[in-house]
């Protein structure tokens, strides 16, 4: 495959078609393709960016390089959140256990650092011995027992996402939005979703620190996810101070396992909450806000989402664990939007979003927006 032409059309402001991208990203997939001229296609994305059929057609192909987790007729709803990351961000270990603790299954594919960010998958290798490598198999049987499952990227999972990603970590191209947008949703994508929860970091901590950036990459997600028949949502949080107390993998899964226990910081359960009621509304278990805030709750309080998911789990896949702990400051606010905001008028929010429906979480210690 010819790849220098289409790195200098991209690099000229030009577009590939869909044949191409699709070619493109197989043959790269199947080592047909150099790093380096991939990893030249990649800073030309970051300058030039993509068309909407561009990251379509990129998206697309990512999904089809490898197979999809399938439940076929399990009734129970199916909902994943997903976090763009940042510093002390342990939501994932405390809301895929809570969520199925509150009757949805939560089929979490987690990564690992990107940029100065930690890993859901590096925290939850500070347990000595646990194994995030499931194989599909071993994932769809976990999620079916246990409710929840929180696993590696695999080959059998969009393998050129898994060596796109790698690539972007040591060329200078993770905060591309497009290349952000493709590798988060052909993972998704390929879970078995009924809905999709995003949580959109901003902030000096996350890649996009602007809140116009931040809307960008919402928008980007929920257009591709619900184009896809995924009904996608998306929080916007602050990522300007460390979320919790607590920083460093260890530290974090620790500071994880006492918030399953109740003993959570107030800034980690706000963002955990509202993660989760949009999670429990998208999957139709819930139908108001309030409702499922409290069945949260309640699932919390009876240590349902401590005892039988999250300590069964790594019961499955670890020999045995060992913890530490530190504190960290908290931070401030947060905010959740979804597609629905897009039919607003123009604000101090950004364009086309409104008050009314960029609906801001407080936090405390909060004093402003």
């Amino acid at each position: 495959m010819l790849v220098v032409p289409l790195i200098e059309r991209k690099r000229d402001g030009g577009a590939l078609t869909p044949e191409e991208w699709s070619a493109l990203v197989a043959a790269y997939t199947a080592d047909r393709v150099p790093d380096y001229q991939m990893s030249a296609l990649l800073m030309a994305v970051l300058l030039r960016g993509l068309e909407r059929q561009e990251l379509a057609a990129l998206t697309d192909a990512m999904l089809a390089s490898g197979q999809r987790l399938t439940f076929d007729s399990w009734a129970t709803p199916r909902v994943d959140k997903h976090s763009t990351g940042g510093v002390g961000d342990k939501v994932s270990l405390v809301l895929a256990p809570l969520v199925a603790a509150c009757g949805v299954a939560v089929p979490m594919m987690s990564g690992r650092g990107l940029g100065h960010t930690g890993g859901t998958l590096d925290k939850l290798e500070a347990i000595p011995g646990f194994r995030t490598g499931l194989s599909l198999a071993e994932a769809r049987a976990q999620v079916m027992k246990l409710g929840c499952a929180m696993i590696g990227q695999t080959p059998e999972i969009a393998p050129a996402d898994r060596r796109l990603y790698a690539l972007r970590d040591v060329t200078g191209t993770v905060a591309a939005i497009p290349l952000i947008a493709a590798s988060i949703m052909s993972k998704k994508l390929a879970e078995g979703l009924n809905a999709l929860v995003l949580d959109v970091k901003r902030g000096s901590g996350a890649f996009l620190p602007t809140l116009e950036q931040s809307l960008e990459l919402a928008q980007t997600m929920i257009a591709l996810g619900e184009d896809r028949g995924c009904p996608t949502v998306a929080l916007l949080s602050a990522m300007d101070r460390p979320l919790g107390r607590a920083c460093g993998n260890a530290l974090e899964t620790e500071e994880a396992i006492l918030a399953l226990r109740g003993e959570g910081p107030a800034d980690l359960m706000e963002v955990t909450y509202a993660l989760g009621v949009e999670m429990l509304l998208a999957a139709g278990v819930e139908k108001t806000s309030k409702k499922a805030r409290q069945r949260l709750e309640n699932a919390l309080g009876s240590r349902r989402a401590a005892a039988p998911r999250s300590s069964r789990m790594p019961r499955c896949s670890r020999k045995r664990r060992r913890w530490r702990y530190t504190t960290r400051p908290a931070p401030a606010w947060s905010s959740a939007w979804s597609r629905r905001s897009s039919a607003g008028p123009s604000s101090r929010w950004g364009a086309g979003v409104s008050p009314s429906t960029m609906r801001w979480i407080p936090r405390s210690g909060s004093s402003s927006r």
